[in-house]
């Protein structure tokens, strides 16, 4: 476990280990996006000195989107209550990125009680039916004028993150979102300067890091990518070819960012499967700098701790952060862990997200 346990530096913070909290939407906010003090305490209890946690996915605007009780980051009230959270993680040593989204054509209007519009790249609804049992919406594709306008939400977000205390934010260009909905060739089938070939499809993703990097500097900013998932009804003709453009682009303009953080390909993340395979090695050859993975590493510990030892990355890791607060210290020693509880993932309430025992507190019970 040599590597898993190296200190490594991302930007200008030093780490001083590679287990890290990955992005999970949790629906502990308020209805208006307003993070909660069951937040504040949840992110505490996973902070760890010189630890990377990633918070879960935060709205860029007004306009990106409804999704249950999921936090947001455009308004005073939702700026002051990250600051909580950030100030929790570092009052432990921890390093605090915030990753920013917009929904695209995941929205469900019907449910949105402003009726935003569902936008995409291209008018082509995801496949099969929604989580109510409805056939997804229809999106309208963004015209270019918009575009334009969403990268500066995200860079105004971006600013929104750092007066918050965050210390960085990740952009969330992966899993069906709108980012990802621009790269990927299946969702997006544009003729002008945003569609089409490869180099187009990737515009507008390489403008909103462009924009963020410009407000608040690259070692403070980070992007996820899902290459070849098919999460929420993605898909792309030719994965390696796509993201090796999109990494070869960051490497060649902004080989300063914090990090790159992939994503295994899985079937569902709704589901237990575990992911034994190690697919990102193209990637892995182009960016020079610190490289996340993420993706089933959950119920295959001892295969992110080979992964860490043959790359040298961070392991990021969702369904065992959220039963075991003390992580990074139960895979160190050992020791086993508490199991997750999938039915308590999106509840809204404290049980199955604040309760979940550290092994010093079951050990002495």
């Amino acid at each position: 476990m040599t590597k898993l346990f190296e200190p490594i530096k991302i930007g200008k913070y030093e780490l001083k280990h590679r287990v890290v909290h990955a992005p999970l939407t949790r629906y502990r906010a308020t209805t208006e996006g307003v993070p909660t003090e069951l937040m504040v305490e949840y992110y505490k209890q996973r902070s760890t000195s010189g630890g990377l946690l990633i918070t879960e996915a935060a709205h860029v605007s007004h306009l990106s989107g409804h999704y249950g009780r999921s936090p947001r980051i455009h308004t005073k009230e939702q700026i002051a209550g990250w600051k909580k959270i950030a100030d929790a993680i570092h009052q432990k040593g921890g390093i605090a990125f915030l990753q920013l989204f917009h929904l695209g054509r995941v929205q469900i209007s019907k449910v949105d009680p402003h009726h935003r519009p569902v936008i995409s790249a291209s008018a082509i609804r995801i496949p099969g039916k929604n989580k109510h049992g409805d056939e997804h919406e229809l999106p309208r594709a963004l015209e270019v004028d918009e575009i334009k306008q969403l990268v500066q939400e995200f860079k105004q977000a971006a600013l929104n993150a750092i007066e918050a205390g965050f210390d960085g934010v990740e952009l969330h260009n992966a899993n069906g979102y709108l980012l990802d909905q621009f790269v990927n060739s299946g969702s997006n089938q544009r003729t002008d300067e945003y569609g089409g070939s490869v180099e187009n499809r990737a515009r507008f993703s390489l403008e909103v890091v462009d924009a963020v990097v410009d407000a608040i500097g690259p070692e403070r900013t980070a992007i996820r990518f899902s290459p070849g998932g098919s999460y929420q009804g993605v898909s792309d003709e030719d994965p390696v070819k796509t993201w090796s453009y999109l990494t070869s682009s960051l490497q060649e303009k902004h080989s300063q960012l914090a990090y790159v953080h992939f994503i295994e390909p899985r079937s569902s993340f709704l589901n237990d499967d575990v992911n034994t395979a190690d697919s990102l090695d193209p990637f892995r050859k182009l960016w020079k700098g610190p490289f996340i993975t993420a993706g089933g590493f959950s119920t295959a510990i001892k295969h992110a701790v080979d992964v860490a030892e043959k790359t040298g990355n961070l392991i990021a890791f969702g369904r065992s952060f959220i039963a075991n607060p003390d992580l990074p210290e139960r895979i160190k020693k050992e020791v086993e862990l508490n199991r997750y509880d999938r039915n308590t993932f999106y509840t809204g309430e404290a049980v199955g997200y604040i309760d979940y025992p550290f092994y010093k507190e079951k050990a002495t019970a």
